[in-house]
């Protein structure tokens, strides 16, 4: 059984920082004493709940980004879908095969901190993938692609799969209000017509949320997931996000895919935060952004007793950063790949430093430098990047991978 207490850093978990504090871990949950062998942190590290990825599309995460041309940005996404189907970087990515990109995006998010996400595909495309994967890609979820016309008819329509989830606790995903023209913001009254606008609802990007959108999903309970980075990207524009946190929506930050979004959700973070600095002239609080990558998605996705705190019983997703800045809060907001010490997943070191190596299995790693130290990622992902170059011809970069192979 995988034991280990860490201790002598402060401990950010829910509102609460517990200074000089200390997180165990046996088996794969979070333990109420002391287990293990013991890891002095010496006040030079920050522990966190392991972050959660509110929104990712894992075949997409391939690079460069695809978007419009000559600043002619989209009324909506299905032009966006037509210009990446004809562009060099769609036909480059296809000689990687679908097991290698959920390989990719797995490493996408490990090497940021992600322990859990969800990849907005139907359970037929990524079933075979999601359990193999060495982070936590939930599988209970039912999903719509949209609600509009531009739907790629994912799922069994709209209100057989809200039932499901109602049936299931589990929440129902869908892309909503993804562009400006007069179907797509009809979002949320074509929800609230089926019945199916409440709060098993997770719902995407909401650009062209109406005040009276923001009142009616604040109502029901919703979640809404933020991806300002393929937003301004792809249409020049976010959603009303201080008017949707004024409203006491629950708002997780998601990535979306590399093909529009951040490269990771290190630095959707920071785009979200100087994103709104810009279009309020304020400052958004770095405990509000943690909340949105730890906390708020584990209510999204209806998981909050297990994921989302350092809390006895729960899950044992644990990061530890290095403390680059004072305040904990202040210092995840800032953080990079380079400052990830630990991330473990279901108890189970996904990368650690050198100084972990004794809680690792004697095979099942991969050595790595990255920012000049050496770590160990579960899996083979350099292994992973070497094919990847070998399958496109060149050596390939992918920003999202922090070392080289």
């Amino acid at each position: 059984m995988t034991e280990y207490t860490l201790y002598n850093a402060d401990v950010a978990s829910g509102d609460v920082v517990r200074a000089r504090g200390s997180v165990s871990v046996r088996g794969s949950k979070l333990a109420d004493k002391a287990a293990g062998p013991a890891y002095d942190l010496g006040g030079a590290s920050f522990v966190y709940p392991a972050l959660i990825n509110v929104h990712d599309h894992f075949r997409g995460n391939y690079l460069p980004r695809v978007g419009p041309k000559e600043d002619k940005y989209y009324i909506n996404w299905a032009p966006w879908d037509a210009d990446l189907k004809s562009s060099p970087v769609f036909d480059e990515r296809a000689n990687i095969s679908v097991e290698q990109m959920y390989f990719l995006s797995a490493y996408k998010n490990l090497f940021s901190g992600v322990a859990t996400a969800n990849d907005h595909f139907p359970h037929e495309i990524n079933g075979a993938y999601l359990p193999r994967l060495p982070i936590r890609v939930i599988e209970a979820y039912t999903l719509s692609h949209e609600c509009s016309s531009f739907d790629l008819h994912w799922g069994d329509g709209v209100e057989i799969e809200h039932a499901r989830a109602k049936e299931r606790g589990w929440p129902h995903i869908t892309h909503l209000e993804e562009g400006f023209d007069p179907e797509s913001q009809d979002g949320v009254p074509i929800l609230e017509k089926l019945g199916c606008l409440d709060d098993h609802c997770v719902l995407i990007h909401c650009i062209g949320f109406s005040d009276d959108d923001i009142a009616k999903t604040a109502k029901a309970g919703a979640s809404v997931s933020w991806c300002p980075a393929s937003n301004i990207f792809m249409f020049n524009a976010t959603c009303k996000i201080r008017k949707m946190l004024r409203a006491g929506i629950n708002v997780a930050i998601g990535t979306d895919s590399t093909a529009t979004g951040s490269v990771n959700l290190l630095a959707e973070m920071k785009f979200a935060r100087e994103t709104y600095r810009e279009m309020y002239g304020e400052d958004l609080p770095a405990s509000v952004l943690f909340r949105m990558v730890t906390a708020n998605p584990a209510k999204a996705f209806r998981m909050a007793d297990r994921v989302g705190a350092l809390e006895p019983g729960m899950d044992g997703d644990v990061l530890v950063l290095k403390a680059r800045k004072d305040e904990p809060y202040e210092n995840l907001a800032a953080a990079t790949m380079e400052d990830i010490e630990f991330l473990s997943v279901g108890g189970v070191p996904v990368l650690a430093e050198k100084r972990f190596e004794e809680l690792l299995p004697d095979s099942g790693y991969e050595r790595l430098s990255v920012g000049g130290r050496a770590v160990y990622a579960r899996g083979e992902p350099a292994t992973l990047y070497r094919s990847v170059r070998e399958a496109v011809g060149f050596k390939k970069r992918l920003d999202y991978l922090p070392f080289d192979c």
